[in-house]
């Protein structure tokens, strides 16, 4: 198969999300989490990341999330204190479930349908602090040029945290016959290609929009880091998982896989 350009990867998973966000919605967590959010404490961050952005220091910030999904992380960050929260993503619908969240919270997000690699002019240099969560890194083909435009929206000694499924996982595959069998590389250079929606429990068997899954090393997600101006203060690496729950069974091993990670880079 023909692998595509980079821009036309990242524009057909835009395509992918946007045939997707439909799935997501029908799901019975979606009216349990239109009534949490109307709490002005609302928080559905874990325990690890609360830790690292309590660090950091969200308090008082201007912050910025990208790859926000349907806004629910990004709502959560008022709880830590923040100032004021901007939600940064490439698929209009799982914006316009952001913004169904927005109406029923007492906080006031501002959610923006944009590439990271196209960021606006006016979102450069104007936060304190830039989260990325689970199942972003993945989606961008370049890793070194997906953190320069990364790095553009922090101002000067602005911090990026992220918090993400460690590429360590992307050798195994949970659904096979073996699933604590090596199943892929860890240097895989193509990326997964999936024609199915993308949902997090289980497969929706029907048509949809190509989806291409990037796998990068450490070391690529280090170099890109450092290269677009970050040096890294934080890393972390853990033995729980923080993607589908498939990746559980992966859990408590007496040969344990180091499952997600988090770090944060400080802008230069």
């Amino acid at each position: 198969m023909e692998m595509p350009s980079n821009e036309k990867a990242i524009a057909s998973n835009r395509d992918a999300w946007n045939d997707s966000a439909r799935h997501h919605k029908d799901n019975p967590e979606w009216p349990s989490l239109l009534t949490a959010v109307t709490q002005g404490d609302f928080c559905c961050i874990d325990d690890t990341l609360r830790g690292v952005l309590e660090q950091v220091g969200v308090d008082g910030k201007d912050v910025v999330q990208l790859g926000c999904n349907n806004g629910r992380e990004s709502l959560s960050l008022f709880a830590l204190g923040a100032r004021s929260v901007v939600g940064v993503d490439q698929s209009e619908a799982f914006l316009d479930q952001a913004r169904e969240l927005a109406t029923r919270s007492p906080h006031a997000p501002e959610f923006i349908e944009a590439d990271i690699h196209h960021l606006p002019r006016e979102l450069h240099e104007r936060f304190d602090v830039a989260l990325i969560t689970i199942g972003v890194l993945n989606w961008m083909p370049d890793i070194g040029e997906f953190f320069r435009h990364v790095a553009q929206t922090l101002k000067p000694g602005g911090a990026l945290v992220v918090y993400e499924t460690h590429p360590f996982l992307e050798m195994f595959d949970p659904e096979a016959a073996d699933p604590y069998g090596l199943a892929s590389s860890y240097f895989r250079s193509e990326p997964f290609v999936q024609d199915q929606p993308i949902v997090y429990e289980g497969k929706v068997e029907q048509p949809a929009a190509t989806s291409y899954w990037f796998v990068h090393t450490l070391g690529e997600i280090f170099t890109g880091a450092i290269e677009a101006g970050l040096q890294i203060s934080h890393f972390k690496e853990y033995p729980h998982s923080n993607r589908e729950e498939l990746y559980d069974r992966y859990q408590k091993q007496a040969a344990q896989l180091p499952l997600c990670f988090t770090w944060v880079g400080v802008k230069r």
